[in-house]
This record gives structure tokens, C-alpha cells and sequence, in this order.
């Protein structure tokens, strides 16, 4: 499907569009636009991947539309993965996650559909359902918007899938490498809560539903990974015996503003039309959301999931030394 394509990552020097690119660069997909803000991160990016001809990077912001139309010309796919993730940021500047979540993401689907892009993957969280946090509330709308747009797209030759991800482990503003700091410092590892869950997610499956999501995906679909969750008191208890000694201790600080006991990847309302499809790429299968009901295939329920809400509370949980083996799936943090 990607051969001789071209495709754009929006926020493509992150975490997750890096680990795109590195997968992609060496297949024969024709050109990979990288199109972000951050011109530094562009460069560093150019350098770790030395010389590759059909790797392209485009600086603009997808708050400015304008920006956007050199890099979506003649564009087959686009990954969108821009947006605002530090809900302390977002808590404190509202509006702003409010620019870039919804705005932005609206400028990127209108001037894909309008270039005709064949399909628009939207990068989203599981902090979208039942929001809390201004972050989630964001992510909720841009969902909406994407979802919108999808139902009115008969006819037409672009289609609009949505992904959500858990926390990407490892990624900058997160938790990991905020705990893998402190532990290499000496310090005590600062932890809102050692009862919250979240569900864990590396680069590698990240990039894998979303390629899933890019394959096979619908118009109007929300496509979930069966990703394992975990407390912060077990993803504590690992970072310390991989990387820590007998002197790191956990101070608790109570939660900050926004932030929730568990994280819900899927809604109860969401999993009522819910269906399997296809193997997962590590742990499960794949689960998709349609935009309409009554278009599930009912032999694809989902018989061993339970009636409510897929969250991170009742999803598999993983231990410490499974926690620990997964942390090593990610390598240098």
C-alpha cells in the first residue's frame, strides 16, 4: 500500500514520528515529509538519520493553514500526531491546547481533503474519553471535528480514521523519563498516586496501529490497541530495579490538577458497537470503533471484555518483571 507513496507526519520530529520514520525510511515508500515547528529538532533528526534522499522536512505550524500547503501537495497519506500533550500546560493555558488540538487539527484535515489526500490517520488519546483534563477535552473535540468531517465525506476520495494511544512510553513530557531522571540523580521519585493505572504503550506498537489503522481502517473508524495497563506503583518498583538502587525512594505529591485515578480507552457507549479485527502485534487484537451502528459484524463482539468501559483499571495488568520486560522493548531511555 505504501509503495511509491507519499506520506506527511504533522509533529513528525516527536517520539511517535520518529519511530514512524525509522520504520518506514528503508521500505519503498517514494518520499516521507516530516512537518513540524522545531527547526532544531529537524536538524537533530537530519543528523541521527544521516543521508536518506526521500526523506523531506517542512517547518510551519499547523495553526497556520498556509503553512500547510506546500507540504501537502501531491500527498497520498497523512499522519497527524502535532498537538499540545502536557495536560500542566494545557490546564494553565487552556486556549491553547484549544488552537492547536481542535484548530489545527481542522486545518490539517480540511487542506488534506482539499489536496486530496486518499486517507488521514488522526493521532489521538485515550485522555479523550470521559475528559477531565483540558488536554482531554481538546483531544475529545478534535475527535469530533475528524468524525464530522469522515460522515460528510460521501463520495469523496479522502477517508478519516482516528487511533488512540495510551502512554507512549518514553516520549518527552512523560512519565518514564521523568522517573528514570530522578532515579539517575539520586533523587526521590516524585508520584501523584501509586494506585493510578495507565495504559503502556511503546513506540513500536504505537507505529504498528497506526500503520493497522492505515490498512485497514474505515471511514469514520476509532481503531484501539488491547494494550496492557499498569500502576505507577509497579512502573515505580521496575524503573528502581532497572536503573536504581536501594537508596531511590517514592515521595507522593498527590495528584495535580486534571489528572485521573484511571485512563478510558474506550467509552461504555463506544464497546456497545465495538468489534475485533485482525491480530494484534504483540498482545491481542485490534478493536474498532465504526462511526455508525449497526455496522458490526456480531460474531466480532467481544465476548471477554466486560460490559462497561474499556479502561485502564480493567484492562490485562502487567507486574513488575513484566513491566520491567517490556521497559527493555524501548531501549536507552
Amino acid at each position: 500500500m505504501l509503495t511509491n507513496k507519499t506520506i506527511v507526519i504533522t509533529g513528525g520530529t516527536g517520539s511517535f514520528g520518529t519511530a514512524l520514520v525509522n520504520r518506514l525510511r528503508n521500505s519503498y515508500i517514494k518520499e516521507i515529509r516530516v512537518f513540524s515547528r522545531d527547526r532544531k529538532r529537524q536538524d537533530e533528526m537530519l543528523e541521527s538519520l544521516k543521508i536518506s534522499d526521500h526523506i523531506r522536512f517542512f517547518e510551519g505550524d499547523i495553526r497556520d493553514k498556509e503553512s500547510l500547503t506546500s507540504a501537502l501537495k501531491d500527498v497520498d497519506y497523512v499522519f497527524h500526531a502535532a498537538a499540545l500533550k502536557e495536560i500542566p500546560y494545557c490546564e494553565s493555558f487552556p486556549m491553547e491546547a484549544v488552537e492547536t488540538n481542535v484548530t489545527g487539527t481542522k486545518n490539517v484535515i480540511d487542506h488534506a481533503v482539499e489536496a486530496g489526500v486518499k486517507k488521514i490517520v488522526i493521532i489521538s488519546s485515550d485522555k479523550a474519553c470521559y475528559p477531565l483534563s483540558a488536554m482531554g477535552i481538546s483531544k475529545a473535540m478534535m475527535e469530533k471535528v475528524a468524525l464530522a468531517t469522515a460522515s460528510s465525506l460521501k463520495g469523496a476520495p479522502s477517508e478519516i480514521c482516528i487511533v488512540r494511544f495510551g502512554n507512549l512510553m518514553g516520549s518527552n513530557g512523560t512519565v518514564v523519563p521523568l522517573f528514570v531522571n530522578q532515579i539517575k540523580a539520586g533523587k526521590d521519585l516524585t508520584v501523584t498516586n501509586p494506585d493510578m493505572t495507565r495504559f503502556m504503550m511503546t513506540p513500536d506498537t504505537a507505529v504498528n496501529l497506526s500503520l493497522f489503522a492505515l490498512l485497514n481502517g474505515k471511514n469514520g473508524d476509532i481503531i484501539l490497541k488491547n494494550a496492557p495497563a499498569a500502576s505507577l506503583d509497579t512502573l515505580t518498583k521496575a524503573l528502581i530495579e532497572l536503573y536504581g538502587n536501594s537508596k531511590n525512594s517514592v515521595r507522593i505529591i498527590g495528584p495535580r490538577p486534571g489528572e485521573k485515578l484511571f485512563e478510558t480507552m474506550a467509552t461504555q457507549e463506544e464497546m456497545l458497537k465495538a468489534e475485533f479485527i485482525g491480530e494484534g502485534d504483540d498482545s491481542g487484537k485490534y478493536l474498532r470503533i465504526p462511526l455508525l451502528a449497526g455496522t458490526v459484524n456480531k460474531s466480532d463482539k467481544l465476548p471477554d471484555f466486560p460490559a462497561e468501559d474499556f479502561n485502564s483499571h480493567n484492562a490485562p495488568s502487567l507486574d513488575v518483571e513484566g513491566m520491567k520486560q517490556l521497559l527493555a522493548t524501548i531501549g536507552s531511555i
